[in-house]
Order: C-alpha cells, then structure tokens, then sequence
C-alpha cells in the first residue's frame, strides 16, 4: 500500500474544478462555424459560454469537473474518497454538491458567497464519440490556500490534484499547500495533466510543480508529447519515469503503459461495442488506477481497473458511471484487496 494507506480515512482525496457539464450532440460544421478546435478545452467567460449554450443542440446536463468525476468513480467502486473543490451556492452549485456527495463522497468546502456563478462546462460531441469543451470557470477557479483542509489531505492515502486547476495563480498556490500537506502527513501526491493546451499554457512550470511535489503523474499520449515535447512516445516515457515514483499513460484504444522505476506494465483497453461519448475516460481511469495503488494492488491490477472504468463510461453519455463500478469489476474477476 500508500505508505500509512492503512491509517488512511480516504484512498483518494481530489483537489479540481467543480463544473456542471452541458452536453450536447454536434457534427464537425457545428465546431467549425463556432470556431471551436475539435477535441479541444478553451476557456471561456460568462457571455461566451451563455451564447453558445444557446447555439448547441439540445443537451443533458451533468455534475462534471475532471477531479470531481475522478472521486465520483473511485465512490462507484466501494472506495473511500474526498473533495476539495468550489461551487456558489445557486441552483447548479446545490446540484454538484448534492451528486457529489450522492456519490459517497466526503465534501464540506465552503461555497463561495456574493461572487462567480456555479462553473459550467459546454460539450460538444462528434459521433465518434470525441468531445470539444468550453468551460466557464466561475467560482470554481476562486479555490484558494484557505479552502485546503490540511486535515482531511493529511487523511488520504493519495491526493490527486486536477491538472484543470493549475491555470488560476490563487489555485496554484493552493496546489502547493495541499502537496506540502500531504507530505507532511506522509501521503501521495498525485496530478493529472488534464489537456495539451494546459500543457502549453504552463509547461515549464507543470514541469517544476512535478519536479518538486509529485509522486504520482497520469497523462495521456498527447499530453506526455506536449511535456516534453517530443513525438518519441518511449522517449517520453522515460523521461517522466524519471521525474515520479510512479507515472499511468494511456493510449486510447491502446490501453496504458504503467511505469515505475526501471518497470514497465501494458495495459490493454476493454472491449466496448460502441464509443458514444469520450467525456471522463481519463477521468475514470484515473479511478481505478488510484484507487488500486491506494489498496496495494499490483501496477497490472491498478491498470485493468482504470481500464475497466474507462470502458463503462465511454458506452454512455455523461463523464460519471452509469452502473456500480464495483459490481462490474466483480463481475471481470478484479479485486480490490491486495
């Protein structure tokens, strides 16, 4: 296990952007004339998020958030996990806070008051399944040192920080007392890299936070390529395996690569009959693959139950599980004990 994992409260504590997602069906014209890169996360302000909700096709709304989505899948697998992340207290707010802790998740952080409304998050979905996102941060990016509960970080065996989250300084600030909180208490560190154009936007500082705080990276092919700019998947890989104690990649329908020192695990993707919406595959992944290392499991055993989550949720609409992950990885013969 973690080390003190056993003493752990939570296996997983996420510290991200909490978002309500919109999502809506779309072709590629619609992303084009609404010059949106496909496949893409831009940040967006409060009319520019209001106008295209009014251009998209009817949707369905969802609590979202990378990290949000994250802790809601490790509760779907029988886990223990908590939150850290901001809403106001207005209709979409009330709606996060509730499915968040529908979820069997612990989350007590402090609404923000006389401020930004509830961050929302457009998604566009192509039927191939991928997703262009425009999120409106709202209050979500008004997460602050003080709203880290040092108590409850130095209580899980992992804290996953939500790469989402490093765009806003106050956010970044809160990033470094909640990765000093978590060492202090002995625990994990660990930080997704969420999207390529995080990755741009704040390579080189990405690069010193991982340097300095993080045992644990989770990215995808593209953001690994964008970190360290390089094409070279291997030589990439390497140079993170550098970097953590601990590093997950995934790869789509080529599953992940699991590293850890000089170690080396493939993972391959289960099996899903169709791709229908891509939202929350990383997100889920992360889940499994979390949850497992908080448990002890072995690196392969970590891996088949990202994989696993992942799956299930890209054969539905909406980034969260549709069924009880835990009775899906009994029913795959995957345990959570070590």
């Amino acid at each position: 296990m973690t080390q003190n994992s056993a003493s752990a409260r939570f296996d997983v504590c996420a510290v991200g952007n909490a978002i309500v997602d919109v999502l809506s069906p779309c072709d590629d014209a619609f992303l084009s004339g609404q010059s949106l890169t496909p496949g893409s996360m831009q940040l967006v302000d409060q009319d520019q998020s209001a106008a295209l909700y009014a251009a998209m096709a009817p949707g369905v709304e969802a609590s979202g958030g990378s990290a949000g989505n994250t802790v809601a899948g490790v509760g779907s697998f029988g886990g223990r996990a908590a939150y850290i992340g901001k809403v106001a207290p207005d209709t979409l707010g009330k709606v996060f806070s509730h499915d968040i802790r529908a979820s069997g998740v612990h989350f007590d952080t402090a609404p923000l008051v006389d401020g930004a409304a509830t961050g929302v998050c457009m998604i566009n979905v192509t039927p191939d399944g991928q997703r262009t996102m425009c999120t409106f941060l709202g209050a979500a990016n008004q997460l602050g040192v003080e709203d880290i509960d040092a108590d409850v970080i130095g209580d899980s065996a992992i804290v996953y920080l939500e790469g989402y989250l490093f765009d806003p300084a106050p956010a970044r600030a809160a990033f470094e007392a909640a990765a000093a909180a978590a060492h202090k208490a002995g625990r994990k560190v660990a930080i997704t890299l969420s999207d390529t154009f995080v990755v741009a936007r704040w390579r080189t500082e990405l690069l010193e936070f991982i340097a300095a705080s993080a045992d644990i990276v989770l990215a995808n092919e593209g953001e690994l390529a964008a970190l360290f700019e390089v094409e070279d998947f291997d030589a990439g890989a390497a140079k993170l395996a550098a970097m953590v104690e601990l590093a997950a990649i995934t790869r789509g329908e080529h599953g992940s690569v699991i590293l850890r020192g000089d170690e080396r695990v493939s993972v391959a993707a289960y099996p899903v009959d169709k791709v229908v919406d891509t939202t929350g595959a990383g997100d889920q992944y992360a889940a499994g693959f979390l949850l497992g290392v908080a448990r002890g499991l072995t690196l392969e055993q970590s891996g088949k139950l990202g994989s696993l989550a992942a799956s299930e949720v890209i054969a539905h609409w909406g980034p969260r599980p549709a069924v009880s992950l835990s009775d899906l990885a009994e029913q795959h013969g995957l345990t959570l004990n070590a």
